[in-house]
């Protein structure tokens, strides 16, 4: 991978690899999850159980510690202490196999149980065998060995039957076969794959499930396959999506990641990114050069051009935009509207609240049908200290009000255009000037 970061933290559709992996182990419904670790481990760890922190609890997931990097033998070595203790089978996986289907593993499940197999591995015939593992049968097309591409003859390179790495072993075999690994190859590693060899001389049936889409086994080694996996799994998602009642205008030029919701008769134009957890309800639009990271868009929505939304939460029948910013937690009420080049951060808009054009409202809390004018500003730092502003409801902000921050203004007030205002301004008050000054009372 060329990188400084470990293989399995790269990401694809949203999350690292091994979150792929694990949800999709997790959707088997196993009594434990062992992740090894290795390379940037504290990283790795975090990264697992954050990925199936929703779904597999969290005392059924461990962690077994790779010291020396010596090979995928040694890596099970590594979880042997906690492999002794368990009973029945235990499913071997790669953790860069991002589209491994559940039904898959379910599928290797069932072959190793219905068969009484102490060991089942799954293999494949992929359009280029190079890098992998050849799987040697016997005359009668039983399973006989696993060699290594750097391990094979010249005959042996000609099989174009792999080993995916994907295997289901009696757990007392498996232990005590990686008990009994040698490091005796072309790499000097222990090699998981001459597992299978050793539990069939030790009288064991290994069975072979030969499985149609190699592609789905296929691990990622380089930011190519990297790049061709991540189109595969977008093309999944928007199809999933598609067909759910969702309008992608243009697939070819939408990135949504698989851990998107998006609900019916919502239409995605060209060129939109929505990343994360995000969640967008139904009958809304989402125009052109918009990009949405973990925020939650309720029915009938519209987002115009250009828009970055980033942690937030629109109740619904919101507007925003065009080249509007949401982030950090921002919250709009219902029908609340953000137009051009209206910053919001880390606040919340009350119900029928406006923002128009060219605003900025940091640390604040609108109430409902308040209007802020054009070039309004919330002076929310102090230079040390980040500072909150509280509009109540039916305020009206003049163009070009600066509200320096800690400042409350009051049901009903007013502001006049271009007024700074540092001071509580009472409930039904016109206030204007530099310092801003109450005028008068208002009708509301």
């Amino acid at each position: 991978m060329k990188s400084n970061r470990a293989k399995v933290l790269h990401q694809v559709g949203g999350r690292p690899l091994i979150a792929h992996v694990l949800r999709n182990i997790a959707a088997v419904d196993p009594d434990r999850i062992i992740v090894v670790t290795g390379h940037q481990r504290s990283e790795v760890e975090a990264a697992a159980t954050e990925a199936i922190s929703d779904i597999f609890p969290k005392e059924g997931l461990s962690f077994a510690e790779q010291k020396e990097q010596k090979g995928t033998g040694h890596a099970v070595m590594a979880a042997l202490d906690l492999l002794k203790s368990a009973s029945g089978i235990t499913v071997v996986v790669y953790g860069d196999v991002p589209r491994a289907r559940s039904s898959t593993l379910k599928r290797l499940i069932d072959e190793h149980s219905s068969n009484q197999n102490a060991a089942t591995m799954i293999t494949a015939v992929p359009n280029d065998p190079t890098g992998y593992g050849r799987v040697i049968r016997s005359d009668s097309g039983d399973f006989n060995r696993i060699v290594e591409q750097k391990d094979c003859t010249a005959d042996e390179l000609e099989i174009q039957e792999i080993n995916t790495g994907f295997y289901c072993f009696d757990t007392a075999a498996l232990v005590k076969a990686v008990s009994s690994l040698t490091n005796d190859n072309a790499q000097g590693e222990y090699y998981l794959t001459d597992v299978p060899a050793l539990i069939l001389q030790d009288g064991g049936r290994v069975g072979i499930m030969r499985y149609a889409d190699a592609e789905e086994l296929l691990g990622i080694n380089t930011r190519a396959e990297l790049a061709s996996t991540s189109k595969k799994m977008r093309v999944e998602t928007l199809n999933r999506l598609m067909k759910s009642g969702v309008t992608i205008v243009d697939p070819d030029s939408t990135y949504i990641d698989d851990s998107v919701e998006i609900g019916p008769d919502t239409i995605i134009h060209p060129q939109v990114i929505i990343e994360g957890a995000s969640k967008i309800g139904s009958n809304c639009e989402i125009f052109s050069w918009t990009r949405i990271v973990r925020s939650e868009l309720g029915d009938e929505c519209r987002i115009l051009n250009s828009c970055v939304i980033v942690d937030s939460k629109l109740s619904g029948k919101n507007s925003v935009g065009p080249s509007a910013h949401l982030r950090m937690n921002t919250e709009l009420g219902l029908e609340a509207v953000i137009g051009n080049f209206v910053e919001v951060k880390k606040s919340r808009l009350g119900r029928k609240t406006k923002s128009m054009h060219l605003t900025y409202l940091g640390d604040a809390t609108l109430g409902d049908r308040v209007n802020i004018g054009a070039g309004t500003v919330t002076c929310n730092y102090d230079g040390k200290t980040k500072h909150q502003t509280h509009i109540e409801d039916d305020v009206k902000i003049g163009s070009d009000t600066m509200l320096v921050a800690p400042v409350r203004v009051g049901h009903g007030a007013v502001s006049g255009a271009g007024s700074v205002i540092i001071e509580d301004v009472p409930p039904d008050t016109l206030v204007a000037g530099v310092p801003a000054k109450a005028k008068k009372k208002v009708s509301r």
